[in-house]
């Protein structure tokens, strides 16, 4: 029987405004290291067969010698530039993907991705051809109006806050984002909202971890470095 092949997306190919700094989040030092290297280290150590590393087109050449070769990252076999928004980023990514019957993609910035969250994700993908990591709320959550009135309050059970990573078919979340891309859909912030969109299809939902938080300002990095101490 073939063995099915699972590549991986990892996005570093954005900005961080809001990090308020003059070097891109993912390449920020977090406990001496850049913080791209902590996605790519898991993903190294994963059954994922391939990784495509989505960057800025002035930083290809630095992420090949500095973060991939520097640190053996023997999965990374390419590195592409992104787009002009998140939805770009994974169209590039995907369109670098080279063969595969399953994709994973995963944000940079989210540094503390496991290999027991991975290889969840990767065993419901399997059955399920779709399905995305998140957690469950803590906090009572407000729908508001356009002139800050709470509307709605939604039963916190059924309230997810969604992370990655994301994992499909590759063909069914490629052929997704193709027509997403035709129709020139701004809106989409997920993967997953690319698939309801274009295929009208639900999406498995995959226990994560409270840890794997995004690094997208200051006070990110600071838990993230607790975080770190914790762990060693």
């Amino acid at each position: 029987m073939k063995k099915e092949k699972i590549a991986a997306i990892i996005l570093a190919a954005g900005s961080g405004k809001r990090m308020r700094s003059n070097t891109a989040k993912q390449y920020m030092l977090l406990a001496g290291k850049p913080l791209i290297y902590y996605a790519l280290a898991a993903f190294e150590q994963s059954p994922v067969d391939e990784v495509i590393l989505v960057t800025g087109e002035n930083e290809i050449t630095y992420c090949r010698e500095e973060i991939v070769e520097k640190n053996s990252f023997h999965k990374v076999t390419q590195i592409t530039a992104g787009g002009k928004e998140r939805y770009h980023s994974v169209y590039e990514g995907l369109k670098a993907v080279e063969s595969a019957d399953y994709v994973l993609i995963h944000d940079g910035a989210r540094p503390f991705v496991t290999q027991d969250m991975i290889c969840r994700t990767i065993d419901t993908v399997k059955k399920e051809k779709a399905c995305v990591v998140g957690m469950p709320v803590k906090d009572t959550i407000k729908i508001a109006t356009e002139d800050l009135y709470a509307a709605v309050t939604p039963n916190r059970k059924d309230v997810w806050m969604i992370q990655t990573p994301q994992a499909f078919s590759y063909d069914l979340i490629l052929r997704a984002y193709e027509k997403i891309i035709t129709s020139g859909d701004a809106s989409v912030t997920d993967d997953a909202m690319v698939l309801e969109r274009a295929e009208n299809m639900a999406v498995k939902l995959v226990e994560g971890s409270y840890q794997n938080i995004k690094i997208t300002t200051p006070e990110d990095m600071k838990i993230a470095e607790l975080f770190l101490k914790e762990e060693f």
